[in-house]
């Protein structure tokens, strides 16, 4: 990392087969002054985001070691000072010279060179943890799969792409570059890792200028102890007063918004404009996901690769003004205190530092306040990432909502009865959820409730905004539709993720409606409301103004910004509909198709684009292709299904139809139809005892029982009748 703190002030510029990679050291103009910053950045996980390849930066063996995984066959080692690894797999043997090596704890990715100026992800990583927790050794990124090449998670697919997937959150000053016309990308960086630029911008002028020019919210508002502002103001501290077991804080209001900036990488989001400004809002550079499943747990832990963002905005932690910094270094990142003495800055030792409340002996495990409160979730084989929504353990939730708790995930084998009689013992009885907190947990596993009770949960006075949000955004799951009334408290909510929410369900509002209330949202302060509403607007055939001009201009520029993947592709064709300009929503489809031809829906939307237009044989063409590149495709069966009952050939379509069922279990619009086409071809017992058998996977969907009480009349079944009715009165 030597050639990082060059005390010589200069932009080393390289050309690397037509890329220019800008790699200005990023603390070169910062060092002089800032010498302490600098050093403890250099111990950062930031400092080791990304590196070129070389022996001082590469962690993994590459003596001539092979490792073989299903059908790949992978073999590292060196030629003439450089690493390369060998991959074997389908028949195919290729080379790949290493170019950067990518991160370097838990595990080291390394990265080579594609077309179209395009840095691909590896499949094989190394571990880098030490040898006695397992590490010091290949292996595959998808420990429990074949990836072939036929598959969107392959390696030399648009998912493991450096330049659309890693790069604007591992290193300086990134912009992607990408050019749908050419298929390629011209990615720039000002510095290779993640440096000061990252987190403060560009400072030169506060170089040239001199330091006092310059105050940042991070340094004003991080310490648990109190601190003076550079005007000599106390701006405020967490103290605990007598009696209190948790501190709060005294003095002067946060401003936390500069987490806004950690939130642009530490959150799972879609893009919005190409590249990271730290001094931009996080809404204008991202639209957010909300909690849902398969993303979270019914109670909002995390479950797939989510980041921070989303659980910590769940949290007492976020609600009370904690902020990153108050727990990590703002710039080792590493924590600031080992083991309880972190929590006990602000929760008192005399009531939590106690095995009366941890239940387990302090210096064993259970024993530490993460093991209980932020348990861990591995992700990509070895990366132990703790849940930031801090949960107390709830094993009595986990019964009724499938969701997991830290008792159970140590205690292997202990059902979580045991682990809530445990808790009950130690701590009494549990405290009881308030009823918006129940129906919140209900929705969030699938359920369904009236109306009235999903409208009190969305604007419950108990929950915090992002559970609100996540509500309204589940509403199209359980009301057909709502009306001005309901949307106008939410499109003039103070809180901006309420505002995200109701724009991307602008169609339950009937068109007039969302006319004349959408067009507030598209001059909201933030790019990823006003998008959304956009969205939702351009199929009503709005007159034109200068807002929903601008708005559609955004849409389009962060649709433009995405087509390297097959969903950047796939929106704008929708916005080329929107218009009538049916031959760029195809051209767009077929990029969409080019770029990720693994990727389904772009082949179900142009077949649906190719049946508008009346070209049945491009669209029969079309679901040949899709069903030939994604077999699994539930969305294709589906879709071929219906252009076979358009054609008339029921007794296929039922085939298509069952397909759809089977690699689309969740979906209960495929059922449905499937049991329908049943019913059409005259299978009238197979139809009810196909439907009984499906019906669980359903969690007894009121649809399909309905559906099922028609078809037994229909037959005259009064045994199928008096099974279904039973199931009606239990919903």
């Amino acid at each position: 990392m030597k050639l990082f703190i060059s005390k010589v002030s200069l932009l080393v510029t390289l050309w690397i087969t037509g890329w220019l990679f800008a790699f200005a050291e990023p603390v070169t103009s910062c060092v002089s002054c800032h010498q302490s910053q600098v050093s403890s950045w250099q111990q950062s996980d930031h400092a080791k985001a990304m590196a070129v390849a070389n022996s001082k930066t590469i962690l993994g063996d590459f003596t001539g070691v092979s490792v073989k995984h299903f059908t790949q066959t992978a073999r590292f080692f060196q030629k003439q000072g450089k690493y390369f690894m060998a991959l074997n797999h389908e028949n195919k043997s290729a080379e790949y010279q290493v170019e950067y090596v990518f991160g370097h704890y838990p595990l080291q990715q390394y990265l080579i060179k594609a077309k179209g100026g395009r840095l691909q992800v590896f499949p094989f990583a190394w571990d880098s943890r030490s040898a006695g927790e397992g590490g010091q050794r290949w292996y595959p990124i998808y420990a429990d799969e074949d990836i072939k090449s036929a598959d969107r998670l392959h390696w030399q697919q648009p998912m493991q792409n450096w330049n659309g997937m890693c790069a604007d959150c591992h290193s300086d000053g990134l912009t992607r570059n990408y050019d749908p016309e050419s298929n390629a990308f011209n990615s720039h960086f000002d510095n290779i890792n993640v440096g000061c630029q990252s987190c403060h911008g560009n400072m030169e002028n506060h170089a040239t200028k001199g330091g006092n020019s310059y105050s940042s919210a991070a340094e004003t508002n991080t310490s648990t102890h109190g601190k003076q502002s550079r005007d000599g103001q106390n701006i405020g501290q967490w103290l605990r007063m007598a009696g209190e077991d948790v501190a709060s804080w005294k003095g002067g209001k946060r401003d936390n918004r500069f987490m806004e900036n950690c939130f642009a990488c530490h959150s799972l989001r879609s893009p919005l404009t190409d590249g990271i400004d730290p001094k931009a809002s996080f809404l204008d550079q991202f639209s957010p996901s909300m909690l849902a499943q398969p993303l979270y747990y019914s109670d909002g832990q995390i479950k797939e690769e989510v980041y921070v963002y989303g659980s910590f905005l769940q949290s007492k932690m976020y609600a009370a003004g904690v902020n990153c910094l108050d727990c990590h270094d703002a710039h080792t990142m590493k924590i600031k205190v080992e083991g309880n003495g972190l929590c006990l800055q602000c929760h008192s030792a005399e009531k939590y530092q106690q095995t009366s409340h941890t239940g387990h002996p302090l210096d064993a495990p259970g024993g530490q306040c993460v093991d209980c409160h932020m348990p861990e979730t591995t992700y990509m084989g070895v990366d132990a990432r703790r849940d930031h929504s801090f949960k107390i353990p709830r094993p009595d939730l986990s019964v009724r909502f499938a969701s997991p708790n830290a008792c159970s995930k140590c205690h292997e084998g202990k059902s979580n009865s045991w682990a809530s009689t445990q808790l009950k013992n130690w701590h009494g009885k549990p405290e009881s959820l308030s009823r918006d907190e129940q129906n919140y947990l209900t929705l969030q596993h699938g359920g369904r409730l009236p109306l009235e009770q999903h409208l009190n949960v969305i604007n419950s006075k108990v929950l915090n905004e992002i559970y609100r949000a996540s509500a309204l955004r589940l509403l199209p799951n359980t009301n057909s539709s709502i009306n001005e009334s309901m949307a106008k408290t939410w499109i003039q909510s103070d809180e901006p993720l309420i505002r995200l929410a109701v724009a991307h369900i602008g169609f339950l509002l009937p068109a007039e409606q969302q006319q004349g209330l959408y067009l507030n949202l598209l001059e909201d302060e933030y790019k990823a409301v006003r998008v959304a509403a956009a969205q939702q607007l351009m199929n009503l055939g709005v007159e034109f103004s200068p807002a929903l001009a601008k708005a559609l201009s955004e849409l389009f520029a962060a649709n433009e910004q995405n087509r390297w993947r097959g969903e950047g592709g796939l929106n704008q064709s929708m916005l080329h509909i929107a218009f009538g300009e049916y031959n760029q929503a195809e051209q767009a489809l077929k990029q969409a198709i080019q770029v990720d031809p693994y990727f389904d829906p772009s082949y179900v939307n142009l077949a649906d684009l190719y049946r508008a237009m009346n070209q049945t044989e491009n669209e029969l063409a079309m679901y040949q292709a899709g069903l030939k590149a994604v077999p699994t495709s539930a969305a294709l069966h589906y879709g071929y299904g219906m252009y076979l009952v358009r054609s008339g050939d029921k007794p296929q379509a039922v085939d298509a139809f069952s397909q759809a069922v089977t690699f689309g279990p969740d979906n209960v619009q495929y059922a449905y139809v499937y049991i329908l086409s049943l019913d059409s071809i005259g299978e009238n017992g197979k139809a009810l005892s196909r439907l009984k058998e499906i019906l669980p996977k359903y969690n007894n969907h009121p649809q399909l029982v309905q559906l099922g009480l028609s078809l037994a009349q229909k037959y005259q079944d009064v045994s199928a009748y008096q099974f279904f009715i039973s199931l009606q009165t239990q919903n």
